[in-house]
């Protein structure tokens, strides 16, 4: 199961980041998940939010650049040596994770994890296979 995350490429500079959050705040558009990475000229904001489209949209009409992209949503237990599971599970099977960012939930025995993998599919077979749990996009509007 993918979900969908947009990147939103920043210029670097002071207030660039405050516009996204501003669009969506009075796009009604809820930000469940974030990551931010820069350099000096420019940064990239990845995003998991409950509207894709009206976020897509409303972004566009506010002139930024947008990508789209499927990431994967990863129940892992909250316990050491968690996550070191799940990438050594990946790194056996000789998938690479391009990054990957903490996603925000409630109190439960587990974190989830956003993933951008190599081999999103052959990931997802092999997460199933090994019993890990992944969140359907819905879910994560919902947690």
């Amino acid at each position: 199961m993918k979900s969908e995350q947009l990147s939103v490429f920043l210029e670097n500079r002071a207030g660039r980041l405050a516009e996204v959050t501003r669009t969506l705040a009075e796009a009604g558009v809820n930000i469940r998940a974030l990551s931010l990475a820069d350099t000096s000229d420019f940064g990239i904001l990845r995003l998991i939010v409950c509207n894709h489209e009206k976020a897509q949209m409303v972004l566009k009409e506010k002139g930024f650049t947008l990508g789209r992209t499927h990431v994967v949503a990863v129940e892992v237990p909250d316990q050491p040596g968690g996550l070191d599971a799940i990438l050594q599970l990946m790194s056996a099977n000789n998938i690479n994770v391009e990054y990957m960012y903490a996603f925000a939930q409630s109190a439960t025995d587990n974190a989830v994890m956003i993933f951008r993998f190599d081999k999103t599919d052959a990931a997802i077979d092999l997460l199933q296979q090994n019993n890990f749990s992944i969140l359907p996009p819905q879910r994560l509007c919902d947690i």
